[in-house]
């Protein structure tokens, strides 16, 4: 079986099965282990990964304390009357706060989960409680609430719940009737399909039918229409196809060029540091760790207003030097990005294995550091 044949059974590109091959990447996590099992034909594990012994904490996805709190919330429905008046404006408030935090605290999982559920409850019961305008202004309030919870829940043990807010967020957009909400949905439900390796068409259309909703012209749609061919350039370097994920990027790049210097979108961040960091995502992804080392370099994080988006580049970079086997400079950018936003690094599947990896099997003071980061990041190792 060729390399392109079995990268694009499993959601993979060529290279990546060549990286694999060649020991540049880690054990690949379990679910992509069993996907190569099942169309290679091998029934046992051990045939693919040979003597190596793979921990939980290589693969493996943490729970945060909150997350039985949230998944009982999503998992009521508020269908009682309630007799308190309905404030469209504030819960809008509520939700800005809630994304102020998300950004701006460092300890953001933990900063949020205090507010998501009288949060969610509340968003739910103003959209049935409202109508016309007012139900629509709910509505895109609704939409962006799930949003936060599907990414509080990401990278955590609970993937259902991840598409059900993507699902209930695409949802609540269309209630609204709102293109830029809309828009904002299928940029997360792409992420959702993209982390899981699945539906690479689908995700890719699902952009595309958003994209015409919008007007590029117009300011208040250009961050969006951006965003969503960062989605789209995202998808198809996961896949290995180069051109069409630079063709795409460039597409972002011309929007942010396009809007007023300094411009960030207060919550999703698309932005100059946004489509930067993404640029070296794609590199990462196409296996250009040389080029994506240099290109981080050149990213301005001061320009980013988010401590979670600030520690990501940071990862981001880690992964460009990993490949290039700088251990030294890996665990440099990983202890940085722990520094920058903990709960970012500590949720975050690459920076989990590498630094369990590297506490483990790396040499002299790699390893000591390696250790000490694991245990500031609760790694069993």
């Amino acid at each position: 079986m060729s390399r392109p044949v079995l990268g694009g059974l499993v959601g993979k590109s060529s290279e990546w099965v060549k990286a694999v091959e060649a020991g540049r990447l880690l054990t690949p996590r379990l679910p992509v282990l069993l996907q190569l099992a099942q169309v290679l034909q091998i029934g046992d594990l051990v045939d693919l990964v040979g003597d190596e012994r793979i921990s939980t904490a290589s693969f493996g996805k943490t729970a945060h304390p909150n997350l039985p709190t949230i998944a009982d919330a999503l998992a009521r429905y508020p269908l009682t009357a309630s007799d308190e008046p309905v404030d469209v404006a504030n819960l809008a408030g509520r939700v800005t706060q809630a994304w102020t935090l998300w950004h701006g605290t460092r300890s953001h999982r933990s900063a949020i989960a205090t507010l998501l559920p009288d949060l969610l409850h509340d968003a739910r019961t103003t959209v049935r409680r409202t109508d016309g305008l007012d139900r629509r202004a709910a509505s895109r309030a609704l939409a962006q609430t799930n949003h936060l919870a599907q990414l509080y829940l990401s990278f955590q043990p609970a993937p259902d719940l991840v598409t059900l807010t993507g699902d209930r967020a695409m949802t609540a957009a269309q209630d609204a009737d709102d293109p830029a909400a809309i828009a904002a949905a299928a940029w997360y439900v792409n992420h959702v399909h993209r982390d899981a390796g699945q539906q690479h068409e689908a995700r890719v259309q699902l952009a595309l039918d958003a994209i015409a909703l919008l007007t590029p012209e117009r300011d208040s749609d250009r961050a969006e229409w951006g965003l969503l061919h960062l989605a789209i350039a995202l998808s198809f370097a996961k896949v290995g196809q180069e051109g069409r994920a630079w063709h795409h990027w460039d597409r972002a790049d011309e929007a942010v060029k396009a809007l007023p210097e300094g411009y960030v979108h207060p919550w999703l961040m698309f932005g100059r540091a946004m489509v930067d960091t993404y640029a070296v995502t794609i590199l990462v992804d196409l296996m250009r760790g040389g080029e994506a080392a240099r290109r981080a370099d050149q990213v301005d994080m001061t320009a980013m207003p988010s401590a979670t988006r600030r520690s990501y580049l940071l990862i981001e970079a880690a992964r460009a030097y990993h490949q290039e086997r700088e251990n030294v400079a890996v665990m440099h950018l990983l202890g940085q990005a722990h520094d920058e936003a903990p709960e970012t690094a500590r949720y975050n599947l690459f920076a989990r294995a590498t630094v369990a990896d590297l506490a483990e099997h790396g040499g002299g003071m790699v390893r000591r550091n390696a250790a000490a980061l694991a245990e500031s990041m609760g790694l069993v190792v």
